[in-house]
């Protein structure tokens, strides 16, 4: 099977491709600077020439800053066209769990990619993954420079990206199903317990702040808006693991 990764250098994209690769899979690795398929998503630009007799399109590509819509709703569209030109058979697109209950810019963003590719005229599946333990770590590690580690009254299901990508692989494999499959980590935790079990595995001694989060946002963070009460895949890493073992596959 002749796959294209679009961002198979990012953090699930990576694992993605080595597990495709591992299975026996022609893998094309596509990103603004990978050194054979060198795409942008903003302007189409290398996506003929990099789906060209691929079968399938896994979607991993992101983008968190001011820009998100243009890579990832325009670029879906470009991303769908050129598919459909080159003959794929199957668009598998990377999600999150919940985004279209979270009222900020990037969860909307992602909300409006999915129904993008809903309505496209590619075959279609959707994978949508709760929080990543590296994000979540990430997050922790930035705030921490300030002496400070913000816990918002919220949950979150974080997952292993490893595990993720083996949902990945597998779905690209598969049939499409012009549906969802949601992938989730093994436990429901507060972000002050995240934020603890942190700064214990790392030992940093920043402080644990709690804060209150407003309207909608705290209404749908609090709720679990980013969680998964009945996944389709649930992962075996808990954040814990994830911090205490480094050299793991897993990260």
């Amino acid at each position: 099977m002749k796959t294209a990764i679009v961002g198979g250098t990012g953090t699930l994209g990576r694992h993605v491709v080595s597990e495709l690769r591992a299975r026996g899979h022609e893998v094309r690795v596509l990103s603004r600077n990978a050194p054979d398929y060198p795409v942008d998503l903003t302007t189409g630009a290398g996506l003929d020439e990099a789906l060209s007799g691929c079968e399938v399109v896994v979607d991993a590509s992101n983008n968190s800053s001011k820009t998100a819509a243009e890579t990832l709703v325009q670029g879906s569209r470009l991303l769908l066209a050129a598919g459909q030109a080159a003959g794929v058979a199957h668009h598998v697109c990377v999600s999150v769990v919940g985004c279209e209950r979270v009222p900020i810019g990037y969860f909307r963003v992602k909300a409006e990619q999915e129904t993008v590719v809903e309505r496209g005229q590619l075959p279609w599946t959707l994978v949508r993954a709760t929080q990543f333990h590296g994000y979540v770590a990430s997050l922790f590690g930035m705030t921490a420079r300030m002496r400070a580690l913000p816990a918002p009254r919220a949950v979150l299901q974080p997952v292993a990206a490893a595990e993720v990508a083996l949902t990945v692989a597998d779905t690209a494999e598969r049939a499409p199903l012009r549906g969802r499959i949601e992938v989730a980590g093994p436990e429901v935790t507060s972000v002050r317990d995240l934020a603890k079990a942190w700064r214990r595995e790392t030992g940093n001694r920043a402080a644990v702040v709690p804060f209150p989060l407003p309207g909608k946002l705290g209404r749908a963070l609090r709720g679990g808006a980013l969680t998964s009460a009945r996944p389709d895949v649930l992962g075996g890493v808990t954040f814990e693991d994830w911090l205490r073992e480094p050299e793991k596959a897993w990260r």
